[in-house]
């Protein structure tokens, strides 16, 4: 089974979704963007939720046959990256999400609507 690029951001999404992720946002930057299709941004309480955010992440996309391309940052940093090639996931600590803003960058970017948990 083949899965796009959309499917992957979407489960990424409701991965964190299931995790109570807070400030889901899915950004649709196909024609913006040279790096991923779409990146999914969302924030973690705490360093052992973000901790948990993640590892439900690849979790899920382990069980659906999509590898991890790169993994960067750690929780108590308050910023992990994890790149599917076709979509990239920012989990942010609250701070940090106010800090970088990179919401931002997208704000011309179409968005998918959340899950719900």
């Amino acid at each position: 089974m083949t899965i796009t690029s959309e499917q992957i951001a979407l489960e990424a999404a409701s991965a964190l979704a299931g995790k109570k992720a807070e400030g889901i946002r899915i950004f649709d930057v196909r024609g913006l963007s040279s790096v991923t299709d779409f990146y999914v941004v969302a924030t973690g309480t705490s360093a052992p939720h973000l901790k948990a955010l993640i590892a439900e992440t690849q979790h899920r996309m382990k069980a659906l046959d999509i590898a991890t391309f790169r993994k960067t940052g750690e929780p108590d940093s308050g910023w992990v990256v994890v790149d599917y090639v076709h979509a990239v996931v920012h989990v942010f600590s609250t701070e940090a999400r106010a800090y970088y803003a990179i919401e931002k960058l997208w704000a011309t970017a179409k968005e998918l609507p959340p899950p719900h948990p």
